[in-house]
C-alpha cells in the first residue's frame, strides 16, 4: 500500500516536469548528467582526463583510443525503494591503431505509474477500476568516434546522441546533440576536456492533447495552458588534470581533479550570471590492477535554509573494484546524479576486455 502511495505521488510531481519545455531550459535533459559506471562514480565523476576504456563513450569519447581489443560495459542501479532504474549498456572496439569507435544506450525510467486522469466518471463517482498503468522514460543512444590527432599524445573524439523521451500515451519527444572530447598527455601528467551539447541538443515534444485535456482542469481553479514543445539544452564544459603516482612494486595512486562548467546561475560553490563551476576530485588506489578503492569528493553546492541562511554541501563518494582477466567488477556508493539530500544509492557496473580471451 505504500509503494503504491508513492507511485501515485511520483506521478503527480513528475509529470509538469516532463511536460513543461521552453527554450535554452536550465535543466533539460538531466537523466545524462546522472553518469555511468560505477567505477567513475566512486571518483565523483573526476574522470575526463583518465578514461580509456569503453565507457569513455559517455565520460570523453577521446579516451576510446585506449582500448586494444573489443569491451564492453553494464551497468544497473536502483532508486526510490525500486521505483526507478537506470541502466546502460555499452560496446567498443578500435578500428586501427589510430582511431576507435563506441556505441552506447541508457535508460532511466519509471514503470507502472497509476492512471488516476480518469478515475472520476462524468457522475462524479470514484472508479477504481478506470486507473491503468504507464511508464516514464527516457532513452539516450550515443556513438562515439575517437582518433590519435597528427600531434603528440592528443586524442580527440566525438560524441553523437539521439535522445527519445516517453510519457505513457500523454507526450513522447525526440532530441540530437554532439559532445566534443580532447586528451592530452605530457610527463605523466593528463589532461582531459569534454564539451557536451556543444551544439545545443535540441528536443522537440509530441503531446497528445486529447488526454492533455483530461487533466486541463484536474486541479480546481488553475487551467493549465498546453506547455511549450521545443527546448535546448545548454552546453556544459568538464575540464580535468590527472597524474598516477607508482607506490613501492605493486602500488598505484592516480589523483584527478575536475572543473564542471555551467553557462547559467546556480547554487554551484562558484557562480555568477555568466556561469557556474563545481569541482570534484577522485583518488584511485590500486594494487597491482587488481583491487581499485576508490574516494572522491564533489557537488559543492550552497544549500538555502529555512532561514534563508545558505550552508555549502559536498557529497563524497566512495568504491572498490576488482579486475581479474578480463573482467572487471566495481562498485560505488553514490548519490543519484548528486541531486540534493537524496538518499545514497549502490551502484554495480561490469567491464569486458575481450582482449584477455583471445588465444
Amino acid at each position: 500500500m505504500q509503494l503504491l502511495k508513492y507511485r501515485i505521488l511520483f506521478f503527480i510531481f513528475i509529470f509538469p516536469y516532463f511536460l513543461h519545455a521552453q527554450v535554452f531550459r536550465n535543466y533539460s535533459n538531466e537523466f545524462l548528467n546522472i553518469g555511468v559506471d560505477a567505477a567513475a562514480l566512486g571518483m565523483s565523476k573526476a574522470v575526463v582526463a583518465t578514461t580509456n576504456n569503453v565507457n569513455a563513450t559517455y565520460w570523453n569519447p577521446a579516451g576510446l583510443v585506449g582500448i586494444e581489443d573489443v569491451q564492453g560495459s553494464l551497468m544497473h542501479a536502483s532508486y526510490f525503494a525500486g521505483i526507478a532504474n537506470y541502466n546502460h549498456a555499452a560496446f567498443a572496439m578500435p578500428i586501427d591503431g589510430e582511431s576507435a569507435l563506441g556505441i552506447s544506450v541508457i535508460r532511466f525510467g519509471v514503470d507502472d505509474i497509476l492512471n488516476t486522469t480518469e478515475l472520476i466518471d462524468s457522475d462524479g463517482n470514484i472508479d477504481f477500476n478506470r486507473i491503468s498503468l504507464f511508464s516514464a522514460a527516457d532513452y539516450a543512444f550515443n556513438i562515439a568516434y575517437a582518433r590519435n590527432l597528427i600531434f603528440k599524445d592528443v586524442k580527440f573524439g566525438v560524441n553523437a546522441k539521439v535522445v527519445h523521451r516517453i510519457i505513457g500515451q500523454f507526450a513522447t519527444s525526440w532530441g540530437f546533440g554532439f559532445d566534443v572530447g580532447i586528451q592530452f598527455e605530457r610527463n605523466n601528467w593528463k589532461f582531459g576536456l569534454m564539451a557536451r551539447d556543444i551544439t545545443t541538443t535540441f528536443n522537440s515534444w509530441a503531446i497528445n492533447e486529447a488526454e492533455f485535456e483530461k487533466i486541463r482542469n484536474a486541479i480546481p481553479g488553475q487551467n493549465q495552458t498546453l506547455p511549450e514543445t521545443t527546448e535546448l539544452t545548454k552546453p556544459k564544459i568538464q575540464l580535468g588534470v590527472a597524474k598516477e603516482f607508482r607506490i613501492g612494486r605493486f602500488f598505484n595512486l592516480m589523483s584527478e581533479v575536475d572543473v564542471n562548467v555551467r553557462f547559467e546561475q546556480s547554487n554551484d560553490i562558484f557562480s555568477s550570471e555568466i556561469g557556474s563551476i563545481d569541482p570534484a576530485i577522485g583518488f584511485q588506489f590500486d594494487y597491482d590492477r587488481l583491487v581499485y578503492l576508490r574516494l572522491g569528493v564533489g557537488n559543492f553546492q550552497y544549500i538555502t535554509q529555512f532561514n534563508d541562511g545558505k550552508s555549502l554541501s559536498v557529497q563524497p563518494n566512495f568504491g572498490v573494484g576488482f579486475n581479474y582477466k578480463g573482467i572487471q567488477v566495481d562498485y560505488a556508493l553514490t548519490n543519484i546524479g548528486s541531486v540534493g539530500n537524496a538518499l545514497f544509492s549502490n551502484i554495480f557496473s561490469v567491464t569486458f576486455d575481450y582482449s584477455f580471451f583471445r588465444p
